[in-house]
């Protein structure tokens, strides 16, 4: 029998979007702190320890959940929204940087799905969050996001985001892809995941995409973002003024020779 909250939800928006939940009375839905754009009078909050899985457990079982949580980098807290009132309520979630919101309904695929740590963005009240180690010691060390992925298991939905556009593909049994770490957002957990070392000293020393490629082998279903945060945030960087640094504010003739000499014009 599903112990999960069946909200209904619709997707709003194309470079920045956000989810738009409906709960009935006394469904529920989880979020990470910060992600609320909005909530309709009636909606209740409630600042939970854990993920909230299992709201009839004792303090130990929410100090293993919490501590699972902190392992992956995330709060100790999460924030539940309940529909308090009478008939349906909204209350919708935004993502917090240009891309696409995945909705994976988790009973579709097993009741379980392996995602990056950043990538969690809400889901039904009743979803399980935890911590997916990765066994072999090279995806732990080289793996770009380090080898403790976020486990989401349940029969719920769940809304995950990612940056940029979004690659959804079904991996037939034995079939390879090669991709950029970064750009992993989630896969099942029937997906074989590993590290691979660029061969040749010239693809090491100029091919631009690093020393590792992550490995994906199916069987199963795998999604993939075209712009990773990581990625957007070193553009970003090497964009800004170089202030302090021998550099002048944007726009200043001085700030402008600086660029052509770094090669940024």
């Amino acid at each position: 029998m599903a112990q999960m909250h069946e909200v209904d939800y619709e997707i709003f928006g194309d470079a920045m979007q956000y989810v738009e939940v409906e709960l009935d009375p006394g469904e529920a839905a989880l979020a990470e702190a910060g992600g609320l754009m909005y909530m309709e009078d009636g909606v209740g909050m409630e600042t939970i320890f854990g993920d909230g899985s299992r709201p009839s457990s004792g303090f130990l079982d929410a100090l293993v959940g919490a501590g699972k949580r902190l392992l992956t980098g995330e709060s100790l807290f999460m924030t539940a929204f309940m529909n308090q009132g009478q008939g349906k309520k909204k209350l919708a979630f935004a993502a917090p940087y240009p891309g696409k919101i995945i909705p994976v309904h988790l009973a579709t695929i097993g009741g379980e799905l392996i995602a990056q740590k950043d990538a969690f963005l809400c889901a039904a009240k009743g979803v399980s969050l935890g911590i997916a180690f990765q066994k072999k010691l090279g995806v732990g060390f080289f793996g770009g996001e380090g080898f403790i992925m976020q486990r989401l298991q349940g029969d719920g939905w769940c809304f995950l985001n990612a940056g940029g556009n979004i690659l959804e593909r079904q991996l037939a049994p034995g079939e390879l892809l090669r991709v950029d770490t970064g750009c992993i957002v989630a896969f099942a957990p029937s997906i074989s995941y590993d590290i691979e070392v660029v061969s040749g000293v010239k693809s090491i020393l100029f091919g631009g995409e690093g020393l590792f490629f992550a490995t994906l082998r199916g069987p199963g279903k795998i999604w993939l973002q075209s712009l990773p945060l990581s990625r957007m945030a070193q553009r970003i960087y090497a964009a800004m003024p170089r202030v302090g640094r021998g550099g002048r504010e944007e726009g200043s003739v001085l700030g402008g020779l600086g660029r052509i000499l770094d090669g940024n014009s």
